[in-house]
């Protein structure tokens, strides 16, 4: 297939803004956190900044820290780390790494559309691949299937584990609220080739945005369910610093009639604030209309028949010498 050429449905629809790719000089590759709300200790980011202009991202901050805007110059100017397979080579061979889940996708998309040339996240795949170290993975970009052989290659060894975030299946809502990612069909035929080539893939429906997508939740889930989705999860709309004005002018534009009704439920999920902070409750809120959510949640799995029942990733099948050329050519 020509990657290059692959129609993820945006195209002619929402004209990408001039990008700039700038090329990142780091020296390691895997991050660490101690967040307890946060399942995963490593992670790798081969891009910071995002093509996809999700309106909503809350990693839009971090652009910030890099003297950028969080607004237009998240979606156009993108940090690459082009080293970032062979920086993660040499980190996984080292004597002091101890094997771990290492996630991909915590911050930006690591299926972003330049990937299709860089084909950087392929080659931290490979890597992980040859090492056999597990791997969590999130994405809203169908390109997650040109990987499905390395992918499936994870999966021998129980070391993968892939959501696909779907955040509305309204074609009209996903244009202007999520830009340049894949439309939603795109994404959940991607859970169904990804299942179908035994590699564990499930939905991430997320952010819920209450007064605007909650009502989804069952369809979302529903249609997930039907295209194989072995597991779900969910988180809700947070708003850190600057994100929560970006998101206002957005509503200002697109649903000015609805704003009022939005942003009052996401201050109210967040306890009187946009963002909140405390561990146990910034992924998915507190109050009466964050338990509705959850409450619909539960209901739509349960209704699709998604149970949740995966097998925990494995390091026991983890090598720190592998003869990486023998495996990928």
């Amino acid at each position: 297939m020509d990657w290059e050429a692959l129609d993820d449905g945006w195209q002619d629809l929402m004209p990408a803004p001039k990008t700039q790719y700038l090329r990142d000089t780091t020296k390691t590759i895997i991050s660490y956190n101690d967040a307890p709300d946060i399942p995963f200790r490593a992670s790798i980011n081969p891009y910071r900044g995002c093509e996809h202009g999700c309106i909503y991202c809350y990693a839009r901050t971090y652009h910030e820290y890099l003297g950028f805007s969080a607004g237009l110059d998240f979606e156009s100017k993108i940090i690459v780390k082009e080293d970032a397979p062979k920086l993660l080579s040499k980190e996984l061979s080292s004597r002091t790494w101890q094997p771990q889940i290492i996630a991909m996708s915590g911050v930006t998309d690591i299926y972003q559309p330049v990937e299709r040339r860089l084909k950087i996240t392929r080659g931290c795949l490979e890597v992980l691949a040859a090492h056999r170290n597990p791997v969590g993975m999130i994405t809203k970009n169908g390109l997650i299937v040109r990987d499905i052989d390395v992918l499936a290659e994870l999966a021998r060894h129980q070391a993968v584990s892939v959501l696909v975030s779907v955040t509305s299946l309204d074609e009209s809502l996903w244009r202007v609220m999520e830009p340049r990612t894949s439309c939603p069909t795109k994404r959940l035929d991607a859970i169904a080739k990804l299942n179908a080539a035994g590699i564990p893939a499930g939905v991430m429906v997320g952010p819920v945005i209450p007064g605007l997508t909650d009502d989804e939740l069952p369809a979302i889930l529903k249609a997930a369910g039907e295209a194989g989705a072995r597991f779900a999860t969910y988180t809700v709309l947070r708003l850190p610093y600057g994100v929560g004005a970006l998101f206002e002018q957005w509503l200002d534009e697109y649903f000015p009639e609805r704003k009022k009704k939005i942003m009052d439920r996401v201050y109210a999920v967040h306890q009187g604030t946009p963002n909140t902070g405390a561990p146990d409750s910034r992924m998915r809120g507190a109050g009466a209309i964050a338990d509705q959510i959850e409450f619909l949640f539960r209901m739509g799995c349960e209704k699709a028949g998604i149970t949740n029942d995966r097998k925990p990733l494995s390091i026991e099948s983890f090598r720190r010498d592998p003869k990486i050329r023998e495996l990928f050519g």
